[in-house]
């Protein structure tokens, strides 16, 4: 009897324990999550060249739907395998990538809505490309796949299993991927896709002086929001090892330039993230330390948007006067601190007061 009933409580703490997320299976999904991107790009580059023709069965969606059915089948086979191990269905995965599997599922069933989409209203072209109602489907669906090693940094480090930095690296990447995806439907305003700035305007953008400016500048405002609020969700992660926000800011803008062959403005991609990571180390920012966070969160767009300008000058001329593109540079600063604002809050709280007073 006593056997029977520590069998049942044995299998009930199955039944509702999560399966443990080793390291080898962060990163096999970070590896083909980021198979999933670059078969984004890959198809954003191929549109871009005049290499897609009117159809939905092209090679460049070969390797986006390839890399989404390769994690939906690694996904699925272990959500089945633990399901036969005792597991609870909505507990048969690793913390963190229920919420893939989820999303892998949604994107191949997007998939076939896309196609319908294309059978009764017609391909899209240029900006309905990225606002296309089953498009977006398909973004929101890649952000839960590819964000399954960030919920599960996330998991291990309110459970305390942080382990070392090492270990953090397939997080690193999954924020990428996930900022990639953002950056990607928002690429009509993204300075490293169109130089608003430069002297070399294409021959397509005959709007008033004015506009373009305008623009520039809020492609340079938005981008700056999105960029600063995965860079500071990883800083308050803690400590990152050495090199993650040159991945995050240096690979994810250098994939940028790839649509209208921006190549010059990649060192200046790269340059960024390698500054802002020499800034994160010094600096060492952090919930505990306010003032350095928002510094950090100020500092941050404001250098690499510096340097940004720089290239721009060295490769073609900035054709913005000066008060243009400074005042671009402070006012990404002004929203990398209002973004930190939304992550560390700058002010006491109730209970750090009472406990002062006490």
């Amino acid at each position: 009897m006593i056997k029977t009933m520590t069998s049942g409580i044995t299998a009930n703490i199955s039944a509702r324990a999560t399966p443990f997320g080793s390291i080898r299976f962060d990163w096999i999904a970070t590896l083909f999550s980021t198979w999933v991107i670059g078969g984004l790009y890959l198809d954003g580059w191929a549109h871009e060249h005049g290499r897609v023709d009117n159809t939905f069965f092209t090679p460049w969606h070969a390797v986006l739907y390839g890399g989404v059915f390769a994690l939906f089948i690694f996904l699925g086979f272990h959500q089945v395998r633990n399901m036969s191990q005792g597991h609870a269905w909505q507990h048969a995965l690793p913390a963190g990538y229920s919420l893939s599997l989820a999303g892998a599922f949604l994107f191949l069933l997007g998939g076939g809505l896309d196609f319908i989409w294309h059978t009764l209203f017609g391909i899209e072209v240029n900006l309905e490309t990225l606002l296309s109602p089953t498009h977006l489907l398909l973004a929101t669906s890649g952000v839960l796949m590819v964000s399954g090693p960030l919920r599960a940094a996330w998991q291990k480090r309110r459970s305390g299993e942080a382990g070392d930095l090492k270990m953090l690296w397939p997080m690193v990447i999954s924020l990428t991927l996930v900022l990639s995806i953002l950056t990607f439907f928002t690429q009509f305003v993204h300075p490293f896709h169109e130089i608003y700035a430069g002297r070399n305007l294409p021959g397509n953008l005959s709007a008033p002086s004015w506009m373009i400016q305008s623009l520039g500048i809020a492609s340079i405002l938005l981008q700056t929001a999105l960029l600063m609020g995965v860079v500071l969700l990883a800083v308050r992660h803690g400590k990152l090892p050495f090199g993650a926000l040159t991945v995050i800011i240096g690979v994810n803008n250098a994939m940028m330039t790839l649509f209208h062959d921006r190549y010059l403005l990649v060192p200046a991609a790269l340059l960024g993230g390698i500054i802002t990571d020499l800034l994160l180390s010094w600096l060492k920012p952090s919930e505990t330390h306010q003032p350095r966070f928002a510094l950090f969160a100020f500092a941050a767009p404001v250098i690499f948007y510096s340097l940004y300008y720089l290239m721009v000058e060295l490769t073609q001329g900035i054709a913005w006067t000066i008060h243009f593109w400074l005042g671009s540079i402070f006012m990404a600063g002004i929203v990398g601190l209002f973004v930190s604002f939304l992550l560390v809050l700058p002010l006491r709280t109730v209970d750090e007061m009472a406990r002062e007073q006490e």
